[in-house]
């Protein structure tokens, strides 16, 4: 497995085992077959573990703990994430630490590498999602320095943000001291949201990526295959108007391509992903074994070649 710097912090798997899938969100699995999951992908040379409790209220938090019992393997890192919302006004850091140790429970360990904001930070507070957004001053007055704390207290390692949308906010929190040590931030083909976006605000994404990395953040490479929409078939039942049905339609050029390459879809998404500038390690959503293993074998085959990075954006209409 390629490993690479992430950030100024120390070197990681060019994958990420994500918890989505081990969590079942992303269609169902079995807690035996998470568990194997995990493992294998651990000996397959991924060193950074993401989890959260969100992540089937708790479920993949519980697969990692049972799957190495509060004794991870040498290298292997675990990030794990806390929802914070407005109505938490000063009362955040005991909101952010009660998570932590929750989550450390769960996951049998007493220490994460890194702490992940899982609000998304907005310009101001949002009243219809209010659990689920932290609004910029608050981040500002409360968030930083309450994550901050735990680095210093030696409770986390490192701590980072969710960074999808709102480019002003972004340019705000990445220009202001302390600055977030990881970022997770879209990145597929498509440079599709999906579900994670509400504003509909179109910025440039990859240049957004390429500013918070040379800033010195991590960035983690999320929605590779944007929740199943850069796969030969989605594996759940979804609606019409739901963003990954709309985005897998819009995904048709992909997939004729990748017949043409010999490969599957989601393998060329992964090796697209692993392409971008900027990104130091890509998230995978996988639930099984036999979805690892296409990811392994798609990360075994590298990064595209310019080439082929035009041929995917001629096809989706980004040349």
């Amino acid at each position: 497995m390629e490993m690479r710097m992430f950030g100024g912090l120390w070197p990681v798997s060019a994958l990420t085992m994500g918890g989505g899938g081990i969590g079942q969100v992303w269609g169902a699995t079995s807690r035996e077959e998470s568990v194997a999951t995990v493992r294998r992908a651990v000996e397959s040379g991924i060193t950074l573990i993401d989890v959260a409790p969100t992540y089937g209220d708790g479920e993949a938090e519980t697969v990692v703990g049972e799957a190495f019992d509060g004794r991870l393997p040498d290298r292997v890192r675990v990030l794990t994430k806390r929802h914070v919302g407005n109505d938490d006004r000063g009362d955040v850091a005991r909101v952010l630490e009660e998570g932590l140790d929750d989550s450390l429970r769960r996951l049998r360990l007493d220490f994460v590498d890194v702490f992940l904001l899982h609000s998304q930070i907005t310009p101001q507070p949002d009243p219809e999602r209010t659990g689920w957004t932290v609004s910029l001053d608050l981040y500002l007055d409360e968030v930083r320095s309450a994550l901050d704390d735990l680095v210093a207290r030696g409770r986390i390692g490192a701590w980072g943000i969710t960074a999808v949308q709102f480019p002003g906010v972004l340019a705000t929190v990445f220009s202001e001291s302390p600055r977030p040590q990881v970022a997770q931030m879209i990145a597929n083909a498509l440079d599709a949201p999906g579900d994670m976006d509400w504003t509909g605000e179109e910025f440039d994404r990859r240049a957004m990526i390429r500013r918070v990395r040379q800033r010195g953040t991590a960035v983690m490479g999320i929605r590779a295959v944007q929740a199943g929409a850069l796969t030969d078939a989605i594996d759940r039942p979804l609606d019409d108007d739901h963003p990954a049905k709309i985005d897998f339609e819009r995904a048709a050029p992909l997939r004729r391509l990748a017949a043409e390459m010999g490969e599957s879809t989601a393998s060329l998404a992964h090796r697209y992903a692993l392409s971008i500038e900027g990104v130091d390690t890509v998230v995978l959503g996988v639930k099984n074994r036999e979805e690892l293993a296409e990811c392994v074998a798609a990360a075994e085959r590298g990064p595209l070649s310019p080439e082929e990075i035009q041929a995917v954006d001629s096809r989706l209409g980004r040349a």
